[in-house]
């Protein structure tokens, strides 16, 4: 059985101020990923599916989620590669969220938000400390993030818009 990365002894095991952290950004994960069982099967869904079939709004709201989970991850020494890699999982989920149905399928099985807790949890595991990353760096990714969200939720309704315009003829 493995070990959580709170019991583990390792040099990046969090500080008992980031155990708390830890906790609601699982939690967070969970909600947005798993928190809804689908009756008959062993397969989870979260809010961030459901949320992202709100046109522009939805994936806003979970990426802001998502992007506080980097932040925080940030917070507790989580370096450069690793938050990079994070943000891709985010970018990712938001571009194929914005492709009708297929895209909504996708963002059921991607589940970005338990992908970036699994890279915390590996961060949090190692045996060897990484490099911290620096806050000016973490600045301008949140910012690149939040900035590549934005266009493409811009994007995505303004061509809900057009659709909607050729459809009912206005």
């Amino acid at each position: 059985m493995s070990r959580s990365p709170i019991q583990n002894s390792s040099p990046n095991t969090p500080s008992p101020s980031h155990i708390a952290s830890l906790r609601r950004l699982r939690r967070i994960s969970h909600l947005l990923d798993n928190a809804i069982p689908i009756p008959g099967t062993k397969y989870r869904i979260g809010l961030d599916p459901i949320l992202g079939l709100i046109p522009g709004g939805g994936d806003l709201i979970s990426s802001i989620f998502a992007g506080y989970v980097v932040f925080k991850s940030a917070q507790m020494g989580v370096p450069q590669e690793t938050l990079v890699k994070m943000a891709t999982n985010i970018v990712f989920d938001t571009f194929a969220g914005t492709v009708p149905v297929a895209g909504d399928l996708l963002d059921v099985t991607w589940k970005a938000n338990v992908k970036n807790i699994e890279l915390l949890d590996a961060h949090l595991g190692s045996p060897e400390p990484g490099k911290k990353a620096n806050w000016l760096f973490v600045a301008a990714l949140l910012l690149g993030l939040m900035l590549i969200v934005g266009g493409v939720i811009f994007l995505s309704v303004m061509l809900f818009g057009w659709v909607f315009r050729v459809v009912t003829g206005r």
